[in-house]
């Protein structure tokens, strides 16, 4: 569905990403894993139009969106939820959710009521500002107002960074839900075990280059990998607050 090969980019005269290739199939959740600076937030910015590759080519459902805008990017079946969560702060979270309804043709008030079925706790702020929201709660919103646009492919950037135990397990269940009603996600995510438990291939990021690919029970087995790329005491703590969760 989406393939990236040999892809370069640079902010100004810094040379940011070296040759990443990598691909996600239909139906898949594919994590990018890598320490802070590794290049992850970057390769969705390059995908999604934002930064501009210098290199390479990056083609989506066998078509070529390497140099295309964000905009039209979006309406090939792409949505990006980047790390800041950029809701509308003055808008409710009905309207939030509409804008991104309205960008396809259809009914968009069955599409924000199938988005509000991934997060239900949405459903009883409709009417409430999304600048009053919780943290987390503008996250749901994020990816649910991404979810609205239908996407056949969506870019997750640190969904669960700062979020509590109880708001990173409704996260994961709006990830794995999302994948069983069709969607392909391309996650970003530091949190491991979360990771490790909602994708099922993987990608490790490390200056700018891909060091590792492989699937969730190889790169258990890759304690080395592990190591040097991720953080060993980083791995250890994940686990621990994810078994912590119940």
């Amino acid at each position: 569905m989406l393939v990236l090969e040999d892809v370069h980019a640079h902010y100004g005269s810094a040379h940011v990403l070296h040759g990443i290739s990598l691909q996600v199939n239909a139906g898949k959740i594919v994590c990018l894993l890598g320490r802070n600076g590794a290049g992850k937030s970057t390769t969705l910015k390059t995908i999604m139009g934002v930064v501009q590759p210098s290199a390479g080519k990056i083609s989506f459902k066998g078509e070529t969106i390497s140099g295309l805008s964000p905009h039209v990017i979006a309406t090939r079946g792409l949505a990006w939820v980047p790390e800041d969560r950029r809701v509308f702060a003055s808008l409710s979270v009905e309207e939030n959710i509409r804008v991104a309804g309205q960008a396809i043709s259809g009914n968009s008030a069955a599409r924000i009521a199938e988005a509000l079925d991934f997060f239900p706790d949405l459903k009883a702020r409709m009417d409430q500002r999304a600048g009053s929201l919780s943290g987390g709660q503008q996250q749901m919103l994020t990816i649910a107002r991404a979810l609205a646009s239908k996407p056949d492919l969506i870019l997750l950037d640190e969904p669960t960074e700062g979020l509590s135990p109880i708001m990173v397990s409704v996260i994961r269940d709006g990830i794995v839900k999302s994948r069983e009603r069709g969607a392909s996600i391309l996650l970003v995510e530091q949190n491991f075990a979360l990771a490790t438990e909602v994708a099922e291939e993987f990608f490790v990021m490390s200056r700018g280059t891909i060091v590792y690919r492989g699937t969730r029970d190889e790169l258990l087995s890759a304690p080395e990998v592990i190591k040097e790329h991720l953080g060993v005491g980083k791995a250890k703590s994940s686990a621990v607050d994810h078994h912590s969760k119940g």
